[in-house]
């Protein structure tokens, strides 16, 4: 359980990242031609619309987390395949980029040497953090993420989508027993690509900052 700080740094971040996340994933499915987000009160930038309380608890104390999924109806979208995934891609696109104004805030800072208090810096970094996080997590291709609509309908064949979504009617659970027996194992996998993006917008070591947020 993270300590008063830690939950005190994670909220700003939260409220902002899930709401856009959600907000984004709402906007394009209305551009692509379907008014149910409107209808259901999802195109707002108000985070009680979107705050789901139990994903929201989750994230705030445990290392994965959810927001209340936006409802569409793809028979309105004007071109279904295509409008599927560039409504699947919107959430992520928004946390990319959080996480490329936030990282080039840092960077900036760094390079003139801007002196910053240490609290300023643990929120922004963790903010980038954060944002790349629910990136990848949310890429990863098993129901009901967003990867998983995308590879869907890249899938070539109808016959391709049907042994997907045979394997996606277990692929939750197996994911969900991960999270839950081995978060250590989704660690290893996307701390990497975490640690690499993190530097790629912010200039800083990965690491570097990780002692910083938990042991200054």
């Amino acid at each position: 359980m993270p300590d008063l700080e830690m939950l005190l740094l994670r909220i700003p971040n939260l409220l902002v990242a899930l709401t856009l996340h959600e907000f984004c994933h709402a906007y394009m499915a209305y551009r692509c031609g379907d008014p149910t987000p409107k209808f259901m009160g999802r195109l707002t930038l108000n985070p009680l619309s979107h705050l789901d309380p139990i994903g929201t608890i989750c994230i705030l104390f445990a290392p994965i987390g959810w927001a209340k999924p936006v409802p569409v109806n793809p028979y309105n979208f004007r071109h279904p395949s295509r409008d599927d995934i560039l409504v699947s891609l919107a959430g992520p696109f928004a946390n990319l980029s959080i996480a490329i104004i936030i990282g080039s805030t840092l960077r900036v800072l760094t390079i003139t040497n801007i002196a910053i208090p240490i609290i300023a810096l643990k929120l922004l970094g963790l903010g980038v953090v954060m944002n790349i996080g629910l990136i990848l997590f949310n890429l990863i291709p098993v129901y009901p993420l967003d990867g998983h609509h995308v590879l869907r309908e890249l899938l070539p064949s109808y016959k391709a989508k049907e042994k997907y979504e045979a394997f996606n009617r277990i692929a939750p659970f197996l994911l969900l027993a991960i999270i839950v027996f081995a978060p250590g194992l989704l660690w290893q996998v996307l701390a990497p690509p975490i640690s690499a993006a993190f530097w790629l917008f912010t200039g800083m070591n990965f690491d570097g900052f990780m002692r910083i947020l938990y042991y200054l």
